[in-house]
């Protein structure tokens, strides 16, 4: 199987909260950022979004009593903390990184404009996208499928504690097996949640792969992106 040279990462905000469950576990970034960094020193072509469920989650914001907008907005702005956090973490590691932000804020980090975006790609350098779509009502995994297909990504690998789909939370049910390759129709028709809706249509639409990959294994990044089977494939 041949392997992928443009792909984009999609990162859960609590990936970077390790076992604390909240926060950024600095630990768990330097990790992450080291598995990233020998991805980017391949040659392959990166872009990195980066939820925000570890510092605020809109949508639970919103339950609990918070007007939607306004806690989908402080959602995207926990997307912003954490991508410049792994911003830090990389740069320090030798690696080239723009964050570009869909809610304008220049003191820190540059307006999203797609040819910018495209331009920084050519040059090497690992873009993090962050504010996700700019937009209440839309969740981080949308931002990952919208902006992965505006930088003409071969692959989204959506990146997560387990090993792949499961046919059960493998977490909670013993007996749930691994699913190793599923049609988009299959997940769709099966009701396994391997993104959310609006982010799962938009991948249908467009004849764009998911990877569902266990973000804790060591060099499971690029295995996949060698070619290797790793996780589950949809397509």
């Amino acid at each position: 199987m041949a392997g992928y040279r443009r792909a984009l990462l999609k990162l859960s905000g609590e990936a970077l909260a390790g076992e604390q469950g909240a926060g950024l576990d600095y630990g768990v970034v330097e990790s992450l950022a080291t598995q990233i960094k020998e991805v980017h020193a391949q040659g392959v072509t990166l872009g990195l979004v980066v939820g925000g469920g570890n510092i605020v989650r809109g949508a639970t914001a919103s339950r609990q009593g918070l007007d939607r907008v306004s806690a989908d907005y402080m959602g995207m702005l926990a997307t912003v903390i954490n991508a410049l956090a792994m911003q830090n973490v990389l740069e320090a590691m030798g690696v080239e990184t723009r964050v570009l932000t869909a809610i304008r804020m220049e003191s820190l980090a540059e307006p999203y404009i797609r040819r910018r975006m495209m331009r920084h790609l050519e040059k090497g350098r690992l873009v993090l996208f962050a504010g996700g779509t700019g937009n209440p009502f839309f969740s981080t995994d949308t931002a990952a499928v919208l902006r992965a297909l505006e930088m003409e990504a071969e692959v989204v690998l959506k990146a997560t504690n387990v090993d792949g789909v499961f046919t059960a939370d493998p977490r909670k049910d013993p007996a749930a097996q691994h699913i190793p390759e599923l049609t988009f129709q299959d997940a769709l028709v099966k009701g396994y949640a391997v993104m959310d809706a609006n982010a799962f249509g938009l991948c249908q639409a467009n004849r764009l792969p998911i990877v569902v990959l266990n973000i804790n294994q060591p060099g499971a990044i690029a295995r996949v992106l060698a070619g290797e089977r790793v996780g589950t494939l949809v397509r």
